[in-house]
C-alpha cells in the first residue's frame, strides 16, 4: 500500500533552516507529482510547494524565495528545504500525493519556529 513517511521537523529560531524529507513507498514515485502541505494551529491545511514528475516546481506566495522543493527519484524521496524561517511558518508539514482520485498523506512532522 501507499506509505509516505516524513522526517526532519523540529524547533528552530527565526531565521534558521530545516530540511524535511518524505520517503514514499507503494507508488511509482518518478511519475507522480509530489506536494508539501502545512497546517498551522486553528487554520486550514494549505499547499506550500509542488514538484511535478518532470521537476517543475510551484510555491505558495508565503514561502516563495525561502523554500525549495526537490526530489530524488532513485531514493523515492521528496525534500523541502526551508530557509529564513519565520514564526508564521510554524505548522505540521505533510507530504501528499494524489493517485487518480485518491489522496494520500503522511503522518506529518511538526515545525516550530521561535521568535
Amino acid at each position: 500500500q501507499v506509505q509516505l513517511v516524513e522526517s526532519g521537523g523540529g524547533l528552530v529560531q527565526a531565521g534558521g533552516s530545516l530540511r524535511l524529507s518524505c520517503a514514499a513507498s507503494g507508488i511509482i514515485f518518478s511519475i507522480n507529482n509530489m506536494d508539501w502541505y502545512r497546517q498551522a494551529p486553528g487554520k486550514q491545511r494549505e499547499l506550500a510547494a509542488t514538484i511535478t514528475s518532470g521537476g517543475s516546481t510551484n510555491y505558495a506566495d508565503s514561502v516563495k524565495g525561502r523554500f525549495t522543493i526537490a526530489r530524488d527519484n532513485a531514493a523515492n524521496t521528496v525534500y523541502l528545504q526551508m530557509n529564513s524561517l519565520k514564526p508564521e511558518d510554524t505548522a505540521v508539514y505533510y507530504c501528499h500525493v494524489r493517485l487518480r482520485m485518491t489522496h494520500y498523506w503522511g503522518q506529518g512532522t511538526q515545525v516550530t519556529v521561535s521568535s
